[in-house]
C-alpha cells in the first residue's frame, strides 16, 4: 500500500463550508418554524436552503472550491 492517500477533495473547501452552514442553519429554522406551523418562515428558510446552494457555487466559480486558485488544501 502507498504512504499517500488519493482524496478527492469533496467538502474541504470553503466554498462547501459556507454553501453547508448556510443549509444547516435553513434547515434548523424551517424545522422549528414547522414545528410552530409558521409556513412563511418555513417557506423562507426553503430559499435561504437554495442561497446557500446558490453561495457554494458562485465562491466554487471564484476559486474557493476544491482546486481552485484560492484553495489550499490542508493535511489531515
Amino acid at each position: 500500500m502507498s504512504s499517500e492517500s488519493v482524496e478527492p477533495g469533496h467538502g474541504h473547501s470553503p466554498a462547501a463550508w459556507t454553501a453547508v452552514i448556510i443549509m444547516l442553519v435553513a434547515f434548523t429554522i424551517g424545522a422549528i418554524a414547522f414545528f410552530f406551523d409558521l409556513p412563511i418562515i418555513v417557506w423562507a428558510a426553503a430559499g435561504l436552503a437554495v442561497i446557500g446552494l446558490i453561495v457554494g457555487w458562485v465562491m466554487k466559480r471564484a476559486g474557493y472550491g476544491v482546486g481552485g486558485d484560492k484553495y489550499t488544501p490542508k493535511g489531515h
